[in-house]
């Protein structure tokens, strides 16, 4: 007896289907990213992020509509302002007039059901771009950063979120949120999606353009410039190779109790993807298909190289694969018509 013929397994549509029941992709996997602008009547073509948009609040509802009827689970959401609101503090990120936090009203408001999920970094909103508190010799406060971290999430918890994403990668950081909420009294109100394992990656270029983010050497436009703040994020957000300090990180955030944990980017890491899923199977695990890999994909399939639809399917359905529960994609809007 030959036990080695494996093609009987799946030689039709309907086995290949079995064959693949793990990595079935739904609504509920995927999360839209939405970047929110001051100016409130705005829809601005990001030329670097091709079908994405900055929107202001008179536009968000209406652009979201046609999506949530669509079957729209998930949406998680950025600020991006002008360099006139941004200072060392990153202070308009818990404002009242933070548009985020407005808008969190106005889609909660429109749909009930809708999961809205935060990002809280300050790099949109401090004059170096960076992602904390920075002392004068270029390294950050630890305490100082992660309490206003910690500050911006339970802002964004106050204006009615479901889920509180810090993307900032400093220590401690959820520690000082879940002690946020707790005494706001809202613990039980407001999950915490960690970007656990954050790599400092090539592949976030087009957001950062999006989110007039990118970080400044010695703080430029600041009166007194610093020369010693780093014109890159690679003391705080995990090198490219470093697996195991990857996986450290995943583990501090758990044990301060994130809720959800994320690997970022998502394809050149889908190792680490499985490790986390293998690690703690029992949480969701988010990956973010970065701005980078969309651009690859897109720029790709306009020049002949990969069909767009079955390159974007592949990629998702890998990320399903390794162990993904959700799928943080500019791919969104399409997918949910191609998975239907």
């Amino acid at each position: 007896m030959n036990y080695d013929h494996l093609h009987a397994g799946y030689h039709n549509s309907g086995l290949r289907a079995l064959q693949e029941a793990d990595s079935v992709i739904s609504p509920r996997n995927l999360m839209y990213p939405l970047f929110i602008t001051e100016d409130v009547d705005a829809k601005e073509h990001i030329d670097s992020l091709p079908d994405n948009y900055r929107l202001g609040l008179n536009q968000l509802v209406e652009f979201v509509r046609p999506l949530v009827e669509n079957g729209l689970h998930s949406v998680l959401l950025f600020g991006v302002i002008g360099a006139d609101k941004k200072d060392e503090m990153g202070s308009f990120a818990d404002s009242d007039q933070n548009q985020v936090s407005i808008g969190v009203g106005l889609l909660k408001e429109a749909f009930p059901e809708l999961v809205l999920a935060c990002d809280v970094c300050l790099c949109t909103y401090t004059s170096n771009g960076h992602c904390g508190i920075m002392k004068e010799d270029g390294y950050f406060d630890a305490d100082a950063s992660a309490q206003r971290i910690a500050d911006v999430a339970l802002a964004y918890a106050k204006a009615g979120c479901d889920i509180i994403a810090p993307s900032d990668m400093m220590d401690g950081r959820i520690h000082f949120i879940k002690k946020a909420l707790e005494e706001a009294g809202m613990s039980n109100k407001v999950a915490v999606m960690s970007y656990s394992a954050k790599f400092c990656s090539c592949f976030y270029g087009p957001f950062r353009d999006a989110a007039k983010s990118a970080p400044k050497k010695g703080a430029e436009g600041e009166v007194a410039v610093n020369p010693n703040i780093p014109k890159d994020r690679k003391r705080y957000q995990i090198p490219p190779g470093a697996r195991g300090l990857g996986m450290r990180a995943v583990e501090r955030d758990v044990k301060e109790g994130a809720d959800m944990i994320m690997v970022k980017p998502g394809m050149p890491y889908l190792d680490m993807v499985r490790d986390c899923k293998n690690e703690y199977p029992h949480l969701p695990l988010a990956v973010y298909q970065v701005s980078g890999e969309y651009a690859m994909i897109y720029h790709g399939a306009k020049a002949g190289a990969v069909d767009l639809k079955e390159a974007v399917l592949e990629s998702i359905t890998a990320f399903r694969r390794a162990g993904a529960t959700i799928i943080i994609s500019y791919y969104t809007p399409k997918l949910l018509d191609w998975i239907k």
